[in-house]
């Protein structure tokens, strides 16, 4: 089975966030392949100048046959059972890695935010990225279990 890839921009910097995304990144790993890619913050003092950047990164990691999926305040939010329906989806697609993206303290880029296949929110809140990316590995864990029929979504 391919691994989902879980592309952040920066390192946690919070010993508590930096745990908690370790937590659950183990957790889902004992039902999918997960690999965490980290994307070094931009390094421009303005916020669409660093978004750019953080974006070009981000965007010279995936690949065409990629399905990415990016967090994005403006995106569908789903139940945990609607989105473990679609993570199975995507897990199944042979043809295609699905590929979670979080972006930095400013968010995403124009062009990644164009080049997703699917745009997910989190709530109707903004999270910090940090903790936005501790919220997606408990969910994407949480769907997982749902998956396998374990007894964590109740």
């Amino acid at each position: 089975m391919k691994p989902l890839r879980l592309y952040v921009v920066g390192a946690a910097k919070a010993p508590f966030l930096r745990d908690a995304a370790a937590h659950y990144l183990t957790a889902l790993r004992r039902y999918l392949p997960a690999e965490e890619i980290v994307v070094r913050d931009g390094k421009a003092s303005e916020a669409a100048r660093r978004k750019d950047e953080e974006g070009k990164a981000l965007l010279a990691k995936l690949s065409p046959r990629d399905c990415v999926v990016v967090l994005d305040e403006h995106g569908a939010s789903l139940p945990s059972r609607a989105l473990a329906t679609k993570l199975s989806g995507l897990v199944e697609d042979p043809g295609r890695v699905p590929c979670f993206v979080v972006g930095g303290a400013y968010g995403l880029s124009r062009a990644v935010l164009d080049r997703a296949d699917l745009t997910l929110a989190l709530g109707p809140g903004t999270l910090p990225h940090e903790l936005a990316r501790v919220v997606l590995y408990e969910q994407l864990y949480r769907a997982a279990a749902i998956l396998a029929g374990a007894p964590y979504h109740h």
